[in-house]
């Protein structure tokens, strides 16, 4: 399906799919007042636009209400039937995953609801169950309002893919992923850092805000720390790396237990801050 066969359905039918696509009734409303859409860079800005500036806290929270659970693999076929086409490989990471790696997803997914009073929310696409179950370990620490935050930031990544999902043959050339990307090498070892958890955060009523979250890959990368389509304000912005885990994971002892990176946003292009560790030093610089 292109836009354009997605533009002949009938409004009915589309905003059926769009609330699929995100989950919430007054996105979806939002989304309808634009639709037939001129072009799939028109559907993303729209998608965005909406979700962060027109949404709000309660929008968000139902949207996080027709995800399944990390983990619960049986409820993307029962509860959530009518978006299985557009999830079913978003947990694909689980499949490799060992019945002990599932119910500490399990577990862990329980203790964040029963926490935060929603299920935790995470783009799943690409990550293993160990990235997975690292990254809601580490969000377990999080207070509720920085959780919703970051959902809501996974919540905008997840639109994208099922946009994607949704209309296969539409071109998607024009958004390659996240404005911001970090890659980190532990140069003691002269390999990737890997499992290293960074967070992202914005400076929003005179406090510093945890507005994203993830982990380094195997690879040592972080690539999808914001949603294709996100642009950041021209403002001041903070990358924190926590070092201190990473190196006690690795059995190391470590003289900084963070790593905080302060940068400015100029423009729209690309932004890449990579950092260079060793458990006595570390540097950065502007990457691209």
């Amino acid at each position: 399906m292109t836009i354009q066969d997605f533009n002949e359905k009938s409004t009915e039918q589309a905003e059926q799919d769009l609330f699929q696509c995100c989950g919430s009734k007054k996105w979806t409303k939002e989304m309808m007042q634009h639709f037939p859409f001129k072009s799939e860079k028109h559907l993303v800005a729209y998608a965005t636009n909406i979700w962060y500036a027109a949404c709000n806290e309660k929008d968000w929270r139902e949207s996080f209400t027709q995800h399944p659970k990390i983990g619960d693999v049986k409820s993307l076929t029962k509860k959530f039937a009518s978006t299985s086409h557009l999830a079913g490989k978003e947990q694909e990471g689980l499949a490799a995953a060992s019945v002990e790696a599932i119910q500490q997803l399990a577990k862990a997914n329980k203790d964040y609801e029963e926490k935060n009073g929603f299920i935790f929310i995470v783009c799943a696409t690409g990550k293993s169950a160990e990235e997975m179950l690292r990254l809601l370990q580490d969000r377990l620490n999080n207070t509720t309002e920085e959780e919703v935050r970051i959902a809501m930031g996974e919540q905008a990544k997840i639109t994208i893919i099922r946009f994607k999902k949704l209309m296969p043959e539409a071109d998607w050339s024009a958004f390659g992923g996240s404005q911001l990307t970090s890659h980190v090498l532990d140069t003691s070892l002269g390999r990737p850092g890997k499992g290293l958890t960074i967070k992202m955060q914005e400076f929003k009523n005179d406090e510093w805000q945890t507005v994203s979250q993830g982990v380094t890959n195997a690879d040592g990368r972080l690539a999808d720390l914001l949603a294709p389509g996100r642009r950041l304000e021209h403002e001041n912005y903070k990358m924190i790396f926590d070092t201190g885990a990473y190196f006690q994971q690795n059995n190391v002892e470590g003289f900084y237990p963070e790593v905080e990176i302060q940068f400015t946003v100029m423009d729209n292009k690309h932004y890449h801050v990579p950092l260079l560790i060793n458990p006595f030093g570390f540097s950065t610089y502007r990457g691209s």
